[in-house]
């Protein structure tokens, strides 16, 4: 039944899971680049129509406007990276909107402080992991906006183990980009370890925040 109710209810995050997963397993390029890159831009695409289709009121626009972005960053970093990324950082601050008008009523001293964390933490890793390469104050003061992200995301009203942790597993997979780009880490080890985390990240934030929304009086 829960898999026939997916089928018939929510056919758009069946759809984005089948080219989140699938994507994981062909991403090694043997399939055409720009068919390769729809294709990984589907996965969260289809998160987008997800939101769109079942979102309620501005925090559903608003959600499905940040994955929207987020499946056309995916589709533009595989020809410009910087491109790209300012794609993101565009939809992060789209997201820094949702969760800030969207504040938890009485967070708890641990939870801001693991908000805070997030926010001045994750641009100084960023920054401690591409120094001193010539565009590390970049990927520092991208950082910056990805960390504001994950902290609004952990001391807003959505759920911390869905949609907080969802956006934790987007600073990390930011990370790792930056430690495989700084020769940190290898990039096969980087590459197994991206996509899971990102495109889980996305789906946790998007069915998180919908799942929230649509029990709103």
């Amino acid at each position: 039944m829960p898999k026939r109710a997916l089928i018939e209810h929510r056919p758009y995050l069946l759809l984005s899971l089948l080219f989140g997963i699938t994507y994981f397993f062909v991403m090694d390029g043997k399939v055409g680049g720009s068919w390769l890159a729809l294709w990984k831009g589907a996965g969260v695409g289809f998160l987008a129509v997800y939101a769109a289709h079942r979102g309620r009121g501005r925090e559903g626009v608003l959600i499905a406007i940040v994955m929207a972005l987020g499946a056309l960053a995916d589709v533009v970093l595989e020809f410009n990276f910087l491109f790209g990324g300012l794609i993101f950082a565009i939809g992060h601050l789209v997201a820094i909107w949702l969760y800030v008008t969207n504040r938890r009523e009485h967070p708890t001293g641990s939870q801001l402080a693991a908000g805070m964390a997030l926010l001045i933490g994750t641009p100084v890793l960023a920054g401690m992991l591409t120094y001193p390469l010539d565009n590390w104050v970049l990927a520092a003061a991208y950082a910056l906006v990805v960390g504001a992200m994950a902290g609004a995301a952990w001391t807003s009203r959505f759920p911390r183990y869905r949609v907080g942790v969802g956006a934790v597993l987007f600073v990390v997979s930011d990370l790792v980009i930056f430690a495989r780009e700084a020769g940190h880490m290898s990039r096969d080890l980087a590459e197994w370890l991206v996509w899971p985390m990102y495109y889980g990240g996305q789906f946790l934030i998007a069915t998180g925040v919908i799942q929230t929304i649509r029990r709103k009086p």
